[in-house]
C-alpha cells in the first residue's frame, strides 16, 4: 500500500522546518523520482531567497498557497523546483534525490546512465523527472506529483547551503548523511 501523500498542511510552515523534513521522503513526477537525500531552505527575510524583495512575475508561486511547486530557470540554463511553504516568500530548494523508480526515462532525458549523477543537483534533478516552468505554481499532492511521508528514520547532516554568494553561511542545507546521491558532500 503507497504512503501518505504529503498534505498542503506539511508544507504550511517556515522553510527551515520543512527541508529537513523532506529529507527520506519519496518524490515522483509522473511516476518517475526517488528519495529525497538534499534540500536547501529559503525565507522571505533571507538575502539569497527569491522572495526577499518581494513578489514578482518569477517568483509569484513563491507567494501562493504552501504546498505547491516553484520552478524557475537558474542562470538561464536548468530548472529547480522548490516546494512553497508558509508564510508566504518560503520555499525549499530539492536539491537531489536518490532515484528509485523510472530510472529508464531518468537515464534517457539525462543520456547517461549513472545513477549517481542522474539527481544529483537541482538542474539534473529537473532534467532527469521532465519539470519545466509549465509545472510552476502546480499543487504537489495532485499529478503529476506525488511526494510521501518517509517511512524510516534519517540522519540528516546539516551545513552551510551552496551555490549562492548573499546569505551563504546560512546553515539551511539539509542532506541525508553519507548519501552519495547528495549533489555535493556536506560540510560544516
Amino acid at each position: 500500500m503507497p504512503e501518505p501523500v504529503l498534505s498542503p498542511a506539511f508544507f504550511a510552515r517556515p522553510a527551515p522546518a520543512v527541508a529537513p523534513d523532506l529529507i527520506g521522503a519519496l518524490l515522483l513526477v509522473d511516476g518517475t523520482g526517488g528519495r529525497v537525500v538534499e534540500t536547501e531552505a529559503y525565507g522571505p527575510g533571507d538575502p539569497a531567497s527569491h522572495g526577499f524583495r518581494g513578489r514578482t512575475a518569477r517568483n509569484a508561486a513563491m507567494f501562493g498557497p504552501a504546498g505547491h511547486a516553484y520552478v524557475y530557470r537558474s542562470h538561464g540554463l536548468h530548472w529547480c523546483l522548490n516546494v512553497v511553504c508558509a508564510p508566504p516568500g518560503n520555499a525549499v530548494l530539492i536539491r537531489a534525490l536518490e532515484p528509485v523508480a523510472g530510472l529508464d526515462m531518468m537515464r534517457e532525458r539525462r543520456g547517461l546512465s549513472d545513477p549517481r549523477l542522474l539527481c544529483a543537483g537541482p538542474g539534473r534533478l529537473c532534467q532527469a523527472l521532465g519539470v519545466t516552468r509549465a509545472l510552476d505554481g502546480q499543487p504537489l499532492d495532485q499529478a503529476p506529483f506525488r511526494i510521501e511521508a518517509r517511512t524510516e528514520p534519517v540522519t540528516i547532516a546539516v551545513g552551510p547551503r551552496i551555490g549562492i554568494t548573499r546569505g551563504a553561511g546560512t546553515p539551511w542545507r539539509f542532506g541525508l548523511a553519507s548519501s552519495v546521491f547528495l549533489s555535493r558532500a556536506m560540510r560544516g
